[in-house]
């Protein structure tokens, strides 16, 4: 048995024991992508929870390709791709794209810590200033230069 028949061999018990994707649409109702699985089983997700899809209309949403082996999703018209064993997983984008949507969350987050913290800052005068201090090197150099014409001085003196 080659490479090529092993590998075939191995995709065709992979797809046996994982999850396949056979049908998807977006449902308008609802704005989410409803994924149909080879086990019977309908996966949904809200759109606006996945990469590539946040902005998109309605109409941008109409075909919907699955790629041969089942596991990913394309959206054509917004050359957006999604792989479904992430999905399933509840990972919607890549770690960057998620910890950006989290840090946007929590930047608008209320809560009374914030609050009283806001309010003693407020007292104080606001925010402190971003002092802009000199680099060390910046520093060194200014000293030799200094020490260089306080030399000078003295020599011609």
């Amino acid at each position: 048995m080659d490479e090529f028949d092993k590998a075939v061999s191995r995709a065709e018990r992979r797809r046996a024991s994982e999850p396949a994707a056979v049908a998807a649409r977006y449902d308008k109702d609802h704005d989410r992508v409803v994924v149909k699985l080879n086990t019977g089983a309908e996966f949904a997700f809200p759109r606006r929870q996945a990469q590539g899809l946040e902005a998109a209309r309605p109409t941008d949403l109409d075909p919907i390709e699955i790629s041969p082996s089942g596991l990913g999703l394309h959206f054509p018209k917004l050359d957006a791709d999604l792989w479904l064993p992430a999905l399933l997983d509840g990972v919607f984008g890549t770690r960057r794209w998620i910890a950006a949507r989290l840090g946007a969350r929590g930047g608008k987050a209320k809560s009374e810590a914030k609050a009283r913290a806001a309010r003693i800052n407020g007292k104080l005068g606001g925010r402190p200033r971003k002092l802009k201090t000199k680099s060390k090197t910046a520093r060194k150099t200014k000293a030799r230069r200094r020490t260089r014409s306080q030399r000078g001085l003295k020599l011609r003196a």
